[in-house]
């Protein structure tokens, strides 16, 4: 009888917190919403900038997978959640890090995109504080939308667009290799 209660608390605790990633001192979600699909954590790292952590960022799928251009690729649902660690970034340095980012994602080919990457950094117009949460969700039928602290700030359509945004966290020169490897579950 005590080996049966032993099995089935382990049982609840992990069916509870399985998937749920506490990381840099916040806890990301097991799952997010894209319109009607519910999304699963495929891996969880933290970005960051010489020796700060910037935030803690999450990648969301509707299943597990750790291949690269498979993810970057597929239009399905999808969704990078950034948590934020550190207090104090700015309109600017984000904008910043998003042009360097697009430029590894793209091989410096960002031109066939550039209407939509300016779109994406018009949202990027507020100094982001500890706490602060950004969601950027893709859906195949409508684009890519970013959400501030759950305010939909806007949405950018096209798949090109989606591939770049999301080459940023996987490509082969990401901006953060460890964010990288953990999104990936590696």
């Amino acid at each position: 009888m005590k080996k049966l209660m032993i099995l089935l608390t382990a049982a609840a605790l992990l069916s509870t917190s399985a998937f749920a990633v506490k990381i840099g001192g916040v806890t990301l979600p097991d799952t997010l919403k894209a319109g009607e699909t519910t999304l699963i954590l495929n891996g969880a790292g933290l970005r960051k900038k010489l020796w700060f952590k910037v935030y803690a960022g999450g990648l969301y799928l509707t299943q597990k997978n750790n291949n690269q251009n498979e993810i970057i690729n597929a239009d399905k649902p999808m969704a990078i959640r950034m948590h934020f660690i550190y207090d104090g970034v700015s309109a600017k340095k984000m904008v910043n890090a998003w042009n360097e980012g697009f430029e590894a994602a793209t091989n410096d080919n960002m031109a066939p995109i550039q209407k939509e990457i300016n779109q994406f950094n018009a949202m990027f117009n507020v100094k982001v504080h500890e706490g602060d949460i950004y969601d950027i969700i893709y859906i195949p039928s409508e684009g890519v939308s970013v959400y501030f602290n759950g305010k939909k700030l806007g949405t950018i359509p096209g798949l090109a667009f989606k591939k770049a945004l999301f080459g940023i966290w996987l490509c082969d020169d990401p901006a953060d290799s460890g964010l990288k490897e953990g999104m990936l579950n590696q």
